[in-house]
């Protein structure tokens, strides 16, 4: 067997050009970006402020010394939190083209190592169609990210239809991830905005997009649950029992647990045992390697998360260190 390239498609950056557009006219928008601390920029939106940003979610050769050090042959790379949907309109198609422009250039210097997941103004559906169609044309970039929910509207919302079907059109798959956590009222105490509030966000994502009729409508569309889809595989038997005995469900004319396989999955489940669960569930031509570069609650050793899970056939293995995602991803 040809030896595979680890691909992890669930790993983050902040480009200087994004950071820079948000500090030189993010003040109106009551956004900033707090350079005083020596571990990294922090950017604040509001009350809401990251953690500093080191090295390795900014700078390319810090990230490219890493990667080495984790055995990861490529990364594709993301926004995260607070994306750019919190923003007016028009600002949030520039801090999206900045985002976009930074991840093409690091794929022309790194055409291996690196592509992009495009970040779009979602919040205008049209600024993010006309976001799309400039994204295809530029260097590098292999899918579409999307949080979970914009500004408390639904992800499968009928105003994002457009979105769905220029993405759909041009065979780009989706890759989601949280921002603004549903329940974030009752999360502030011990974390659990992030270790509760995010896989939870991902699974309403997922019900949304089954019952709301997206993945019908767009039947080709390829969508990534990242946490390992969060509880979803785990309550989707309930969600068919709502499907058999609701009739706010019954408009599906299959069950939930046939959309299972319409989604793919990262490796990000923080348990041997829930990461088994999920390629038996899914099938392991359905998971791919995450680590959620370079956040605390990501993985240092991603790779070994798969090559140190016992029974994991070689073949399997292979599979999600790397070719499924060079087949999603469209990588030759």
């Amino acid at each position: 067997m040809t030896k595979v390239r680890p691909i992890d498609i669930h790993a983050h950056f902040f480009p200087e050009a994004f950071l820079r557009l948000i500090g030189e006219e993010g003040e109106r928008m009551n956004a900033r970006v707090d350079r005083s601390d020596a571990r990294g920029p922090v950017l604040q939106i509001g009350t809401t402020r990251t953690a500093p940003l080191r090295a390795g979610f900014i700078d390319v050769d810090h990230r490219l010394k890493e990667m080495k050090r984790q055995g990861v042959g490529m990364h594709a790379l993301s926004l995260t939190g607070p994306m750019v949907h919190w923003a007016p309109p028009e600002f949030g198609a520039r801090l999206a083209r900045a985002f976009n422009d930074a991840v093409a250039e690091a794929h022309t210097a790194h055409p291996d190592r690196f592509v992009g997941l495009a970040t779009l103004p979602i919040q205008d559906p049209k600024l993010a169609v006309n976001e799309i169609d400039r994204i295809a044309r530029l260097p590098g970039m292999r899918g579409v990210y999307l949080p979970t929910n914009v500004q408390g509207r639904e992800i499968a919302h009928p105003d994002f239809f457009p979105v769905y079907e220029r993405i759909h059109e041009l065979g780009l798959p989706v890759f989601l991830h949280p921002v603004v956590v549903i329940g974030a009222d009752r999360f502030h105490a011990f974390y659990l905005s992030n270790l509760l509030g995010n896989p939870f966000d991902n699974t309403i994502a997922a019900a949304n997009l089954i019952f709301g009729g997206v993945l019908d409508r767009f039947p080709k569309l390829t969508v990534c649950l990242p946490h390992g889809g969060g509880a979803f595989p785990y309550l989707v038997g309930r969600l068919d029992r709502g499907w058999k005995m609701r009739a706010e469900c019954k408009h599906l004319k299959r069950p939930p647990s046939a959309y299972l396989r319409r989604f793919t999955y990262d490796t990000i489940t923080h348990s041997a045992e829930s990461l088994r669960f999920l390629i038996k569930r899914v099938g392991a031509d359905r998971v791919l390697l995450g680590s959620d570069y370079c956040f605390d609650m990501g993985y240092a050793r991603p790779v070994e998360i798969v090559t140190k899970l016992a029974g994991l056939a070689k073949a399997d293995q292979a599979r999600i260190l790397g070719g499924n995602a060079q087949r999603m991803l469209h990588l030759t």
